[in-house]
């Protein structure tokens, strides 16, 4: 799998895409709203810059690209009309890979500007926005000359399917009948990810440990694990409910069963003990703060209750949005043939599994202070 070609959610504005099915995303963002401020009114009080840059990691399309660009408007502007200072000018970049569909995000751009406009403690800020293709697990700037990253919903993608789960190129393949880890998955596979993890997520922090000013900070949330048993995760639950589906696809013949064994997602969903162990051992950022939250899987569904009211309602919305981030990479591995009958099916495991425990989405949430350390120059 050419991750860097296939990974990118559904674009346009269809009722497919993920601009119209992205409230889950949106939800984790505005929870982590409290911790940007703080990272954002210290950053500033901090360094006074004349000029700041600001880099939205794995921006993706839709209405949730600019939510952190516009808060983080607010909060400069809120902050220099009570200090009475002159806002600095604000440079940002919405990064995603090439396939991401930047076209959308450029169309929404005139009407966003007109509404900031409406708005006290955002028109008062100078701003720039462009778009930045890239892999994140690369080079994106110049040494020094970024003052905040921001990344939500991405960094549980990896940068590569581990290596290994296909025995020497002869279509042995390890995590036979599972997709990501499932019950039956060998440890072996377990390791191969959380391998892949570790060292995608170091690789990461060196990267943007160059490319911070001092005392730059980074705001970061994603995909997380807050069972014990890794076979028994909450993102193991969902890929196997999707595996469920594929499965009883390959009984009826609509999918070769070589084709369902050799998908495997570049996906993991850390524990917060395994992603602090990687800042701890790496030693470039100091932790301000890591917290977990929860989500329900509706997004739609805002309560607290241990039942869900409509298991089938649920089922389907969960579904339109599993969909808006995995059609993409389905279509291209399985062909576009199978798309509507899968989540159809997937639909339908999500309700009766719900029927059974409410399972809920974790999040992770790092808050993380560039420390004062020589710059790394062979990344």
């Amino acid at each position: 799998m050419k991750v860097e070609k296939l990974l990118h959610m559904a674009g346009g504005a269809g009722d497919c895409s993920y601009a119209a099915n992205s409230k889950i995303q949106e939800k984790a963002i505005l929870k982590v709203k409290p911790i940007l401020e703080e990272a954002i009114v210290e950053l500033h009080i901090n360094l006074h810059p004349e000029k700041m840059v600001v880099a939205d990691l794995g921006c993706s399309s839709g209405p949730n690209t600019f939510l952190v660009l516009t808060e983080v408007m607010k909060i400069i502007g809120r902050q220099c009309r009570q200090l009475v200072l002159q806002p600095p000018e604000m440079q940002f970049f919405l990064n995603d890979l090439p396939g991401n569909d930047f076209n959308n995000i450029f169309q929404l751009l005139d009407s966003l500007e007109e509404s900031m406009r409406a708005d006290n403690n955002i028109s008062s800020v100078p701003h720039f926005v462009a778009g930045l293709p890239g892999s994140f697990y690369g080079r994106l700037f110049p040494s020094q000359s970024v003052h905040f990253f921001h990344s939500s919903n991405s960094l549980h993608w990896i940068s590569q399917v581990p290596e290994g789960l296909e025995s020497n190129g002869n279509y042995v393949y390890l995590n036979k009948g599972n997709i990501y880890i499932g019950k039956t998955s060998p440890p072996l596979v377990v390791k191969f990810y959380q391998d892949q993890f570790k060292r995608d997520f170091s690789l990461f922090l060196k990267l943007r440990f160059n490319e911070l000013v001092p005392g730059g900070q980074m705001v970061l949330a994603f995909s997380g694990r807050k069972k014990s048993d890794i076979y028994n995760g909450e993102l193991s639950t969902i890929w196997g409910l999707v595996s469920e589906s594929l499965n009883s696809m390959v009984l009826e013949g609509l999918v070769k069963e070589e084709t369902f064994d050799s998908f495997n997602p570049p996906f993991y969903a850390p524990s917060m003990e395994e992603a602090k162990a990687v800042v701890d051992e790496q030693g470039l950022f100091e932790i301000k703060d890591i917290q977990m939250f929860e989500s329900n899987w509706d997004p739609y569904d805002d309560s607290d209750e241990d039942v869900v009211s409509d298991n089938i309602k649920t089922g389907e919305n969960y579904a339109m949005c599993i969909r808006s981030v995995l059609e993409p990479m389905i279509a291209s591995h399985f062909g576009a043939a199978i798309v509507d009958e899968l989540f159809s099916r997937f639909a339908m495991n999500v309700a009766n599994h719900l029927l059974k425990e409410n399972t809920k989405l974790p999040i992770l949430a790092l808050r993380l202070k560039k420390k004062e350390q020589i710059l790394f120059t062979k990344v």
